[in-house]
Order: structure tokens, then C-alpha cells, then sequence
């Protein structure tokens, strides 16, 4: 049966958040298993060669626009009105993606990916106050102090690099990768929140 469904994940990415709430209800829907690979989007930009779209695509008369309104699209047919681009986007994810591993090595990286995703992308969380952001973890039920202090450590620092190469080493290049399969090593890789409906027909065949 396919059940598992694992989504390579980095706060900073706008896709993370839009992806996030239907391919959740997905999951549920089918009984699959949702694990979050935290990885470090600008250290896998420089892995692949890839760059955000609104960078790369910059010199292309009418590209950004479009996109822009297919994300529109995306947000009216999904129902996330509460959306809003972050005012400090870009920002600098290194901390929060470190924290996520720390979490994620407690079983819980889905839980505190859920817990600030909504702080960020809908509440303009100031990424730049260690307060702000230890008050949404905190919320959240996580033990901040803790999640911080591991977040410096070696061993998180290089399972977060080591996450980012792994994810690369398997074909992803950018957010949202999602990878769909019987958690058996069989996995078919898409790239996109535009792919959910590919998706859902995987999960439905089980």
C-alpha cells in the first residue's frame, strides 16, 4: 500500500506553506504517513545550479506575472485566503531549519513545521527576534530554550547539511519536492504543488 509521503521542506519557500494544507488533507484522507525532510534551500541551490524563480525567470518578459497569477489560482482553489508574502522575504531560514531537524529527531518535525507555518506566512513572524520566534514555538508546545540551544550544535548543523545533500542526491533541486511511495525504498519523486492531483491518483491506487 502506498502510505508514506515525504516532503522536503524550508520555511523560507512560499510553496512550502501553499503546499503544505492540501497535501496534509491528502494524507488524512488516504491514511499515508507525512515525514518532513528539513533542508536548506539556499545550500541547495548552490548543490543544483537551480535559483528562485523570481531571479532566474527575471529577464523573461511575462513569466514572473504569470506565475504569480497561477499562484492566485493555486490560493483560490485551495481556500488560503489567510496568505501573505512575509514582509522580510527572503529571509535567512538557517535557525528555524535547524530547530525543525532538532524536532524532527524528536518525532515531531511535522507538528513544528505546522506550528510556525502559519505564523510566518500568515502573521508576518519577525524571523529577525529570537523572542518572536521563541514565543510561536513555545505556543506551539515545543521547549524553545531547548530547540535553540541544540540548533547551534555540531550534530544538528551537519544532519541539516547532510539532509540537503541526501535530498539533492535523490533529484530534488528545489520546493516543493514530494516523494510518494511504500516507505520500502520505492519512491516516485514530484516537484511542484501543481502535482497534487498526480498525487492523489498514486495515493488512490494504494
Amino acid at each position: 500500500m502506498t502510505n508514506r509521503v515525504e516532503l522536503v521542506f524550508d520555511f523560507v519557500s512560499p510553496n512550502a506553506y501553499l503546499v503544505w494544507w492540501p497535501l496534509r488533507e491528502l494524507v488524512n484522507r488516504y491514511e499515508a504517513e507525512l515525514d518532513v525532510i528539513p533542508v536548506f534551500l539556499g545550500g541547495m541551490h548552490k548543490l543544483t545550479g537551480n535559483a528562485p524563480p523570481m531571479i532566474r525567470d527575471a529577464d523573461v518578459k511575462g513569466k514572473n506575472e504569470y506565475a504569480m497569477l497561477e499562484m492566485q489560482r493555486f490560493i483560490d482553489r485551495h481556500d488560503l485566503s489567510d496568505y501573505r508574502m512575509h514582509p522580510q522575504f527572503p529571509f535567512n531560514s538557517i535557525t528555524l531549519q535547524r530547530m525543525l531537524t532538532a524536532a524532527d529527531e524528536d518525532g515531531r518535525g511535522v507538528q513544528f513545521a505546522e506550528c510556525l507555518l502559519r505564523a510566518i506566512w500568515e502573521e508576518g513572524l519577525d524571523i529577525t527576534s529570537p523572542e518572536a520566534i521563541g514565543a510561536a514555538v513555545s505556543a506551539g508546545g515545543f521547549d524553545a530554550a531547548d530547540l535553540f540551544a541544540r540548533a547551534q550544535t555540531d550534530a544538528i548543523k551537519q544532519r541539516l547539511a547532510a539532509n540537503t545533500d541526501a535530498a539533492v542526491a535523490r533529484g530534488a533541486f528545489g520546493i516543493p519536492t514530494i516523494w510518494v511511495g511504500r516507505g520500502d525504498g520505492d519512491a516516485e519523486i514530484f516537484f511542484g504543488k501543481e502535482r497534487l492531483g498526480q498525487i492523489e491518483e498514486l495515493l488512490a491506487r494504494g
